[in-house]
């Protein structure tokens, strides 16, 4: 049974997580939520500093509560990619550190297939299986065949849906993170606003928000120049019924082409509660198992990296210390590096 340490440093949360034959020992996350919010969004330069201020009280703590100590560690696994450059350098500097002065392997896991394998801690996989990746720079449909074998059928030509959801509450004055303000005040509103359906009338598995975007930014800058004033929970109401709805569309169809056996929710976004509620009904409608990841696996933390790391760690995926990081790692060359 090989215990291993894991290290996320992708984007605002500085997180560190030991795991060991599948039982979860420790997983601690310091979020810099509070301090990006000041300025309506992360700020690189700001979250690489931050990091590196915290990786070590937060090494520590994991180790604490895991009540282990570094030389019982068998592998350190770190986020590679993608993600904010500077971040992601904090956490692989740490990793190749502490791997080179314990003399063990070091074990590069993808963001993205982090925050998939997140579902593992809920339910074992059944393949084939379609990974639905929905965040704040992901939109993408990955099939899975079998364990690691990442295929992107589908992903998005412009924006991401989580970064639509936050450029949207901006300009309605919603504070940041924008996908929580909008889902919670969505609920208190009505579909009233005539928002453009993205890729309306082609037959595509794609995702486009951009247009989406700017409908509803153009819109509120039309209402202010004519002196009136948008109902923000009706615009919510109006914006998610959209963006969420091209998902559930996109799923429907990826389902009916392919022979879909499990549908998992993976990412920031797949904390939206309409989403969740919406995915529900349809796999029910349709008889495809679903699987939802828990809130606490939605944002980003190292227990996700671990669960892949302990994949990797089986197969012997181990890095030389001269590997760097790649912000715009494919998930499909997840072991090419």
């Amino acid at each position: 049974m090989a215990k291993i340490l894991a290290i996320e440093s992708s984007c605002d949360e500085t997180s560190v997580a030991i795991i060991e034959d599948g039982n979860l020992l420790s997983n601690i996350v310091s979020s810099q939520i509070d301090v990006h919010a000041k300025y309506g969004g992360v700020m690189p330069e700001i979250a690489s500093r931050l990091h590196c201020e915290n990786i070590g009280f937060v090494i520590k703590e994991a180790l604490e509560k895991a009540n282990v100590e570094l030389k019982d560690i068998d592998a350190f696994a770190v986020t590679r990619g993608p993600g904010l450059i500077g971040a992601l350098h904090v956490g692989m500097q740490a990793a190749k550190t502490l791997a080179m002065l314990y003399d063990k392997p070091l074990i590069p896991v993808h963001h993205l297939a982090g925050h998939i394998y997140a579902n593992e801690f809920v339910d074992e996989f059944t393949f084939p299986m379609l990974a639905v990746v929905v965040s704040g720079g992901n939109t993408e449909l990955v099939l899975m065949k079998d364990h690691l074998e990442f295929e992107i059928i589908s992903s998005t030509r412009d924006d991401a849906v989580g970064e639509s959801f936050d450029k949207v509450a901006r300009c309605l004055g919603l504070p940041y993170p924008g996908g929580v303000v909008i889902d919670r005040l969505s609920k208190e509103g009505k579909h009233t606003y005539d928002l453009p359906i993205p890729l309306k009338g082609e037959d595509t598995l794609d995702f486009s928000y951009s247009g989406l975007k700017t409908s509803v930014i153009n819109l509120v800058h039309k209402y202010e120049q004519n002196g009136e004033q948008i109902n923000v929970n009706d615009m919510a109401k109006s914006f998610q019924d959209v963006a969420i709805g091209q998902i559930l569309d996109r799923v429907k169809k990826t389902c009916e082409r392919y022979e879909i056996k499990e549908v998992i929710l993976a990412g920031g976004v797949s904390a939206n509660s309409y989403l969740r509620e919406e995915m529900k009904k349809l796999m029910e409608k349709i008889g495809i198992k679903l699987v939802i990841p828990p809130l606490w696996c939605t944002t980003d933390n190292a227990a996700m990296i671990a669960k892949v790391g302990e994949k990797l760690y089986q197969r012997k995926v181990f890095a030389p210390l001269d590997v760097s990081i790649d912000p715009n790692w494919e998930i499909q060359d997840y072991m090419k590096f």
